[in-house]
């Protein structure tokens, strides 16, 4: 019986000491960490606000830039819009095309550490891929058919990017009112439809880049010239 209570009484000894709970100190760290995050997430929601004006504006102004372009051409583009949207929403989600050009843009990037967790967001690779290889064909190609194919093309990868990106921010946890989703998106549509024009003013000379850009300032800077009044001339 006595070798019992001292074996009780070393294994008591040699058990480890509870660690103190951090109490209060953790309480208020996670609560610091909790308002910097919903602080941060309603600055990104006030610039999500301020940009779309801008995604108004350049929508407006790609849309009177392409007017310019042969109807049968731009029939093709929105073509290519369809298409996808009827593949996604009633056959297939076309979830591992995008991821295939998420991860060769993350390889391409892969030296440039910042770079890495954003570009494949903010680039639509694909679009840029089929801008790429129709200039190259181009100069040995001369034939109507490489056009219509590209345009199509171009409208089928521009939107593939633009809805998985947006499908992608969306589904993220933690997005306090939902600016990161707001501002996220804006930003990667504005710079789409930016890549876009450029491209397609590399291709067509009444498509104007610059006329694209100068209309897309001019028109945000009238919404914002408006809501000011607004708010604060009534």
């Amino acid at each position: 019986m006595a070798k019992k209570e001292l074996l009780d009484k070393k294994l008591l000894k040699e058990a480890p000491l509870p660690k103190e709970s951090s109490g209060i100190s953790g309480d208020f760290s996670s609560k610091i960490s909790g308002f910097s995050s919903k602080a941060f997430g309603i600055i990104k929601f006030l610039l999500g606000l301020m940009l779309l004006p801008f995604v108004f504006s350049t929508a407006v102004s790609f849309l009177n830039e392409f007017t310019l372009v042969s109807n049968n051409l731009q029939a093709l583009f929105w073509g290519g819009v369809i298409t996808f949207l009827i593949i996604y929403l009633f056959i297939w989600e076309p979830a591992s095309i995008y991821n295939k050009g998420h991860k060769l843009l993350e390889l391409v990037f892969s030296f440039v550490k910042p770079m890495v967790n954003v570009a494949p967001f903010l680039l639509p690779i694909y679009t840029i891929i089929v801008f790429f290889i129709y200039g190259v064909l181009s100069l040995l190609i001369k034939s109507s058919w490489l056009l219509e194919y590209a345009l199509f093309l171009l409208g089928f990868s521009a939107i593939l990017h633009l809805v998985f990106s947006a499908k992608t921010i969306r589904t993220k946890k933690g997005d306090f009112l939902k600016g990161n989703y707001i501002f996220g998106f804006s930003f990667i549509f504005i710079l789409n439809l930016t890549l876009l024009a450029f491209g397609l003013s590399l291709i067509f000379k009444d498509f104007s880049f610059v006329n694209f850009c100068n209309i897309s300032f001019a028109r945000a800077s009238k919404i914002f010239y408006a809501v000011f009044k607004q708010l604060f001339l009534f």
